[in-house]
């Protein structure tokens, strides 16, 4: 077991005192169960055997090292109790949203499993093309913790849900000027993983990637998902 206790730093309490004023009743239960069990492991009240930077996302550690444990767990990490406590609240609005109105709890479950994997496939994947073209061996050494390239892909499909419902409004590109804003005012924040989590949202809406998921959801929970709906604002 590592030596992380850090108990409830100040990001973990302003976390909770944000749910408290939402409700916890107003947070379905795969949403709730997310956002508390990453707050838990942060706090180290979740007996784990590494520290957070031991399963850091790098392209060096999945291509070469074949690791792909920190595929899906990097994802659970965060560097700092504010970083956790941005992402969780950022993930609480629209996971609530997504598991209420488009997947229901046990497809929204299942999603949020894939799109973490993918999100992080497709973040080494990025930084391995970037490797090649630019020759600089900083692509293969960086490592990221962090919700945020899942976040980025929710917040794919709850900024096209705005498009639909006010067409009028330039809201489908809002994800793109808030992965270049996040970029330059957030130092080490990684533009690559949020890239990364708008690629894999973008795919899920526009290309039959997103049949497939859907397909597998249906096969695996046998309840529906709302997509066309719920991204045209019609649920």
């Amino acid at each position: 077991m590592s030596g992380r206790r850090r108990g409830a730093e100040l990001g973990v309490l302003l976390l909770l005192y944000e749910m408290s004023n939402i409700g916890f009743r107003h947070i379905p239960p795969v949403t709730l169960f997310a956002v508390a069990g990453q707050a838990l492991l942060y706090s180290g009240f979740i007996p784990v055997k590494w520290d957070r930077w031991d399963v850091c996302l790098s392209t060096e550690a999945i291509i070469y090292q074949k690791d792909y444990f920190r595929l899906l767990i990097s994802a659970l990490e965060h560097g700092s109790d504010m970083h956790l406590y941005y992402n969780m609240i950022s993930f609480i609005f629209k996971g609530r949203e997504l598991e209420r109105y488009m997947f229901g709890s046990v497809n929204f479950a299942l999603f949020l499993l894939m799109t973490t994997l993918m999100c992080s496939s497709t973040y080494v994947g990025l930084n391995y093309i970037l490797l090649q073209i630019f020759q600089d061996i900083s692509y293969l050494k960086t490592c990221a913790v962090g919700f945020s390239g899942v976040i980025f892909a929710l917040k794919t499909l709850t900024a096209k849900r705005e498009a639909s419902i006010s067409p009028g409004r330039s809201l489908q590109y809002s994800v793109w000027a808030e992965l270049v804003l996040i970029h330059l005012l957030v130092p080490g924040s990684s533009f690559v993983g949020h890239l990364a989590g708008i690629l894999v949202g973008k795919a899920y809406i526009h290309t039959p990637l997103g049949s497939i998921i859907d397909g597998i959801l249906v096969l695996l929970s046998g309840e529906p998902v709302y997509r066309w709906g719920f991204l045209m604002g019609q649920t």
